[in-house]
């Protein structure tokens, strides 16, 4: 008598672009099955949940960039049960010599995923964590536009003519700025317009100091507004991110902006890291092995997100300040010959220890970390 016999599972891979993505299924022994090009709209990514799905049950899909261009397919394909797992580009070495195209790279990333040495899960940015690295990055770009804008102004200062750079080379933050606020321009005659003139133009710049006090009112200006947007940002960020992480904010030096960077940096679902020991390699602070005949010793791990990296650096900078365990521990550690690269390494993987334990408690995951 005949059974019904199961359908064997296929996986899936997908190069991802900005206007359409490339993907690629293979059979349950690796046999390719096809390649298909779909367009990066909401539309193309259930054709192409559709068109995986008529080759057999999904097993998995590997998607390249499921922090960018992937995004979006990888929270559909989620929300419909499929399990997606996150691949790095192929290396140089097997690009150099399998070639390069979107088939090849889709093909690579569902044998990646088939094969398991893709196995990293995906964030799932809808929640909180995911409003939280939104409003961070918008507002990171409001604090590096108000650097740079610090940066030229006083730049302008150090150049401009001597009776203006006399008026404001003393000054500071706010009464500098005021000042350079209330500059005035001299200005000449206005210039005659066209009967085609769009609008009407103030007379020109008279001197080199107008033109100085000019660029200098406009930057005032620009850092002021840049001051005001932060400002508002931190207003949304700061009910999120204490309602998010009040643990991980109640650790010494961690402010809004650091939390908020390790945070994004982890997700909205944690337990996708095993251990504190994998929140420490993303974070770049996993200690790599450096020995070599008679000497024993670990680096700088130069990897990893480099802005949760930023985040632990400044934990360490202002406990070494103010902390008096940790000075304790660097004067302990000094005395046996350590360097303060050594020393910084050190603490930052014992931070993120802290910090780890802290995002689980905070997100409510139960911790798998192996205490020392």
């Amino acid at each position: 008598m005949m059974t019904d016999q199961p359908a064997l599972q296929v996986t899936a891979g997908v190069d991802t672009h900005a206007d359409m993505h490339v993907a690629a299924v293979l059979d349950h022994l690796g046999r390719e099955l096809g390649h298909r090009q779909f367009d990066t709209t909401t539309a193309g990514d259930l054709e192409l949940h559709a068109w995986i799905a008529g080759h057999g049950p999904i097993d998995r899909v590997g998607v390249e960039g499921t922090g960018m261009y992937g995004a979006g397919l990888t929270r559909m394909l989620t929300a419909r049960g499929v399990t997606v797992v996150e691949v790095d580009r192929p290396d140089r070495k097997a690009r150099r010599f399998q070639g390069k195209s979107d088939p090849v790279d889709a093909y690579a990333a569902a044998r990646a995923a088939q094969s398991g040495r893709a196995a990293g899960t995906p964030k799932t940015r809808t929640g909180n964590v995911e409003m939280i690295r939104m409003l961070h990055v918008a507002r990171g770009g409001a604090v590096k536009s108000k650097t740079i804008a610090w940066n030229e102004l006083k730049a302008l200062i150090k150049t401009a003519p001597a009776p203006l750079r006399e008026q404001l080379r003393d000054l500071d933050g706010a009464a500098l700025l005021d000042r350079c606020v209330g500059l005035r321009a001299a200005r000449g005659p206005a210039p005659h317009h066209g009967p085609h003139a769009k609008r009407r133009r103030p007379g020109m710049l008279a001197d080199p100091t107008a033109a100085c006090k000019r660029a200098l009112a406009v930057l005032a200006h620009r850092i002021h507004a840049l001051q005001d947007e932060i400002a508002d940002l931190d207003d949304d960020l700061r009910p999120l991110v204490e309602q998010t992480a009040p643990t991980l904010l109640g650790l010494f030096g961690v402010g809004l902006d650091v939390a908020a960077r390790l945070l994004a940096a982890v997700g909205d679902n944690p337990e996708r890291l095993r251990s504190e020991a994998a929140f420490a390699h993303l974070c770049g602070v996993a200690p790599i092995p450096a020995s070599s005949g008679k000497t024993n010793r670990h680096r700088l791990n130069r990897g990893g997100d480099r802005s949760a990296n930023h985040a632990l650096y400044t934990i360490v900078m202002s406990r070494l300040r103010y902390d008096e365990r940790t000075q304790a521990y660097k004067t302990k550690r000094a005395a046996q010959q350590k360097s303060n690269k050594d020393i910084i390494r050190c603490l930052k993987r014992y931070i993120a220890r802290e910090v780890h334990h802290a995002i689980l408690t905070d997100l409510g995951v139960a911790s798998t970390s192996e205490q020392p």
